[in-house]
C-alpha cells in the first residue's frame, strides 16, 4: 500500500469519538457478556446437580458431583474456548474478521439451548450430554475472544483505543452479574411457589422434581442475548485495516469507512495494481525468524501473563462458594433445601460481582489511556499478589465468625485488582501490537494460553483445595492441601505474572502499524497505488 494510501487508516486513527464506536462496543460486548453468563453460571448450580443427580441413600450430606464429573462440568467448556480461540483466531485472519463473527454467535445461541436441553437414561448420562453442549458452547466463546478484540482494536481512533477494547471486555462483569440476577430470580420463584423442607429434615423432600427445571432455565437464559445481538453483527462491514492492509484493497476501505463514520472516504485506484502479500519481502509468516525477532518475547509476554493470571482469576471465580463455605459465611448444605442453596450461592456471588467485579471492568476501561496497559497490568498483579498473601497467611483468623466480613472484604479488593489489572489489560494488549495479518491469530493464541491457566484452575484448585484431613474431604475426593495452601499458591503465581509483565510493551497513544512495525514494512512502496480523499458529509476536506 502505498503512502498516501495509508490515509485511509491514518483517518481511522485521527477520527472523533462517535455514536458508531458505542454501537460497536455494545455489538461486540454483548458477545462477551453472553461468553461470561455461560461460563459463569455453571457454578452457580453445580450443587443442585449433585443434589439432584447423585444423592445417597441414608448419607447425612446432601449428593455432590463426584471428582470426575465435577471436574469435566467445570472445566470441559475452558477445553472447547481454548480450541475455538486458536481456530477462530486462525480463521479471522485468513477469511476476514467480518466472515466468521457471525458464526461464533450461533454456535453459543444453539448450544447454550442444548445445554439446558441436557438429556440421559441415568445421572452419567445427563452429565455427560451436558459436557458435550458445553465443549461446543465453549468453541463458540472462544471464537468470540480473538475477533471481538480485534474488530474493536480495528475500528477505534489511537486516543480511546483502550478504553474501547476494555469496554467489549467489561460485559464481562456484567455477563457475571446478569448470571447471579437471574440464578437469584429463578432460584427465589421455585423456593416460594414449591416448599420443601432441609436436607437434615428430610433428605429426600429437600430436593424437590421441579428444581431439576432451575438449573436448565438458568442455562439456557444465555442464548437470549446473543440471539438479540445476531443480526447487528451481521451488519456490521469488514475492518478497514483488514481490507487495506490483508486484502490489500484501500478502495473498499475506503468505502467500508463511509458507511460507519461521518466521512466521506474517495479512494482512487491507480492504474498500478496493488501488490500481493507475497510480492512484499517483509510480510513474514507467525513462524518466521522475522517474527520472533519482532514479536517474539511480545508473544511470549503476551501467552505467560494471561496464563497466570487466568489460573487464579478462574480458580477464585469458579470456586467462591467452596471459599464460602469454607470460612462458614455460606451455611451448611444440610441445614438448606436444594433450591435454597442455589439462592444463597447465587447472593453471595453476586455480591462479589457487584462490589468488587464489574467496578474494577470500568475504572480500567476509565484509565487505561491515562494510566497506560503496563502500570494498570503491573499493578494488578501487585495487588493481587499483596491481598491473596493477606488472605492466605492468617487464614485462620479469618474464619473465626467476627471477622469474615473482613475476609470478604478482602475477596472482593483482590478481585477488584484482577479486574483493574491483568483481566482486563491481556486482553487489550494482544490485540493492538501485532500485525494485521497475524492479529487475531497472535491473540487466539495468548487468549488460549490464558483458558489453558484457567483449566489448570478449574482442574487442579477443585483438588487442591480439599482438606488435608480425610475426614473433612467431599465425598470421593483424595486429601488436598485446603484452601490455605492453595491460596499460598495462588499468591505466588500472581507474583509470577509481575515477572512476566515485564516482556509486554506500553501500547497507549500509538497507532496500531506503528506498534505492529507495518508502516516500516510498506515504507519503500513508493508513490505508485492508490489516492486518497477524505472529506466530511457537507464536502470538506477533513485533515489527516
Amino acid at each position: 500500500m502505498a503512502r498516501k494510501g495509508k490515509e485511509v487508516l491514518n483517518a481511522l486513527d485521527a477520527a472523533k469519538t462517535q455514536m458508531y464506536h458505542f454501537t460497536a462496543i455494545v455489538i461486540a460486548g454483548m458477545g462477551f457478556f453472553t461468553d461470561a453468563y455461560d461460563l459463569f453460571s455453571i457454578s452457580l448450580i453445580t450443587k443442585l446437580l449433585g443434589r439432584i443427580y447423585y444423592y445417597v441413600d441414608g448419607s447425612k450430606k446432601p449428593g455432590t458431583l463426584p471428582p470426575n464429573v465435577a471436574a469435566a462440568v467445570n472445566g470441559v467448556a475452558f477445553c472447547g474456548t481454548l480450541a475455538g480461540q486458536l481456530f477462530f483466531g486462525w480463521l479471522g485472519d485468513k477469511l476476514g474478521r467480518k466472515k466468521v463473527y457471525g458464526i461464533t454467535l450461533m454456535v453459543m445461541v444453539l448450544c447454550s439451548l442444548g445445554s439446558g436441553l441436557s438429556f440421559g437414561q441415568s445421572s452419567n448420562g445427563v452429565m455427560a450430554t451436558l459436557c458435550f453442549f458445553r465443549f461446543w458452547l465453549g468453541f463458540g466463546i472462544g471464537g468470540d475472544y480473538p475477533l471481538s478484540a480485534t474488530i474493536m482494536s480495528e475500528y477505534a481512533n489511537k486516543k480511546t483505543r483502550g478504553a474501547f477494547i476494555a469496554a467489549v471486555f467489561a460485559m464481562q462483569g456484567f455477563g457475571i452479574l446478569a448470571g447471579g440476577i437471574v440464578s437469584l430470580i429463578v432460584s427465589s420463584a421455585f423456593d416460594h411457589a414449591f416448599d420443601a423442607p432441609t436436607y437434615e429434615v428430610d433428605p429426600v423432600g429437600s430436593t424437590v422434581p421441579q428444581a431439576d427445571y432451575v438449573w436448565r432455565i438458568v442455562l439456557m437464559f444465555g442464548a437470549i442475548p446473543a440471539l438479540l445481538t445476531y443480526y447487528w453483527r451481521m451488519k456490521m462491514p469488514e475492518t478497514a485495516r483488514y481490507t487495506a492492509l490483508v486484502a490489500r484493497n484501500t478502495k473498499q476501505a475506503a468505502a467500508d469507512m463511509s458507511k460507519v463514520l461521518q466521512v466521506d472516504l474517495i479512494a482512487e485506484e491507480d492504474p498500478q495494481t496493488n501488490p500481493s502479500p507475497s510480492s512484499n519481502p517483509n510480510s513474514f509468516g507467525l513462524f518466521s525468524k522475522e517474527f520472533a525477532r519482532r514479536h517474539g518475547l511480545h508473544l511470549v509476554g503476551t501467552t505467560t501473563t494471561w496464563f497466570l493470571l487466568d489460573i487464579a482469576y478462574y480458580s477464585s471465580n469458579l470456586f467462591q462458594k467452596d471459599i464460602y463455605s469454607a470460612i462458614g459465611w455460606i451455611p451448611a448444605a444440610e441445614t438448606m433445601n436444594a433450591v435454597h442453596e442455589v439462592f444463597t450461592v447465587s447472593r453471595a456471588q453476586t455480591l462479589i460481582a457487584l462490589c468488587g467485579t464489574v467496578p474494577g471492568y470500568w475504572f480500567t476501561v476509565a484509565l487505561i489511556d491515562y494510566l497506560g496497559r503496563f502500570f494498570i497490568q503491573l499493578m494488578g498483579f501487585i495487588f493481587m499478589t499483596v491481598f491473596m498473601f493477606a488472605l492466605a497467611i492468617p487464614y485462620d483468623h479469618w474464619r473465626r465468625r467476627d471477622n469474615r466480613i473482613g475476609f470478604l472484604v478482602m475477596y472482593s479488593l483482590t478481585m477488584f485488582f484482577a479486574n483493574f489489572g491483568p483481566n482486563a489489560t491481556t486482553f487489550v494488549v494482544p490485540a493492538e501490537i501485532f500485525p494485521a495479518r497475524l492479529r487475531s491469530t497472535c491473540h487466539g493464541i495468548s487468549a488460549a494460553c490464558g483458558k489453558a491457566g484457567a483449566i489448570v484452575g478449574a482442574f487442579g484448585f477443585l483438588y487442591a483445595a480439599q482438606s488435608s484431613d480425610p475426614k473433612k474431604t467431599d465425598a470421593g475426593y483424595p486429601p488436598g492441601i485446603g484452601v490455605r495452601n492453595s491460596l499460598l499458591m495462588l499468591g505466588g503465581v500472581n507474583f509470577l505474572g509481575i515477572v512476566f509483565t515485564l516482556l509486554v510493551p506500553e501500547s497507549k497513544g500509538k497507532s496500531l502499524e506503528e506498534l505492529s512495525r507495518e508502516d516500516e514494512e510498506q515504507g519503500g512502496s513508493g508513490g505508485g497505488g492508490d489516492a486518497t480523499e477524505m472529506r466530511d458529509v457537507a464536502g470538506r476536506t477533513v485533515p489527516v
